[in-house]
């Protein structure tokens, strides 16, 4: 009986809760979505930006932007190898399958290449030491199809570097804008891990060649639980997981690499 009578009072503040809980996250992902960003940063035309023009109207565009006290020929190579073997620099246990995200330059990934495969699409453009550009076209999420451009742009800036991460998407279908919503909120607790997990590295180890807390063990998927396959054939991460083998058969359809490469 007393349960029965406090049944619309936990109801009730159930519903409380979980409104709290909705606006929080709203709140939270507003401000995530462009941490770190100056309005020009924002603004800025990213090599990403113009795979998406006259896509659908449900749209997403999430800028975010770091200091790194180090000069770019120090920052990109963490950049270079960023998802290509070494790991995402974030939150392992939720990205990289657990497996510990590299803190050194690793000895074997190799410079990337247009056409290099990874969960997150096939490299489409590369300024080398400046700017990568990865792309994802008709991904299936959550009831949508989705496209994803991720832009990675490394300026210097006051003896240092400033690194811009853009990460732009569309959708369509019935569930485009909530697939869009979730993304958001999933992409800002993790990229702002990532950012700031680029500078701790790059400030705290240089370009060290090597970790002596945890050293290569020649094992290709070491640092990285989810398969990348370079522009050459070659491949790091663990084989068959995630969809680098469909990313690099839609690189090869849009000719940036040749049907003919090794396997």
């Amino acid at each position: 009986m007393i349960a029965e009578l406090m049944l619309p009072q936990l109801l009730s503040v159930a519903g409380i809760l979980l409104v709290l809980a909705v606006v929080a996250a709203a709140v939270f992902t507003r401000k995530a979505m462009h941490w770190g960003a100056t309005p020009e940063e924002r603004a800025m035309r990213m090599a990403g930006d113009e795979y998406l023009v006259d896509g659908p109207a449900a749209r997403v565009v999430m800028t975010r932007a770091v200091f790194i006290a180090a000069p770019p020929d120090v920052v990109w190579p963490w950049l270079a190898q960023l998802g290509r073997g070494a790991g995402w620099y974030s939150l392992d246990r939720l990205d990289n399958g657990g497996k510990r995200s590299a803190r050194h330059i690793l000895t074997w990934v190799p410079a990337p290449c247009k056409g290099d495969a990874s969960p997150i699409g096939y490299l489409r453009h590369i300024v080398p030491g400046r700017q990568l550009t990865w792309w994802a076209p008709g991904v299936r999420f959550i009831g949508a199809t989705t496209r994803l451009a991720v832009d990675i742009l490394l300026d210097g800036d006051d003896g240092g570097s400033r690194l811009v991460i853009r990460m732009s998407a569309d959708a369509e279908g019935a569930m485009a804008r909530p697939a869009l919503w979730i993304f958001r909120f999933m992409d800002s607790i993790m990229a702002r891990n990532q950012i700031m997990g680029i500078r701790e590295r790059v400030e705290r180890h240089g370009a060290r060649a090597s970790d002596p807390d945890h050293p290569e063990s020649g094992a290709r998927d070491q640092y990285q639980l989810y398969e990348v396959i370079y522009a050459s054939g070659d491949r790091a991460g663990t084989p068959g997981k995630e969809r680098a083998e469909h990313w690099r058969r839609i690189a090869i359809e849009a000719r940036l690499l040749s049907a003919a490469k090794p396997q």
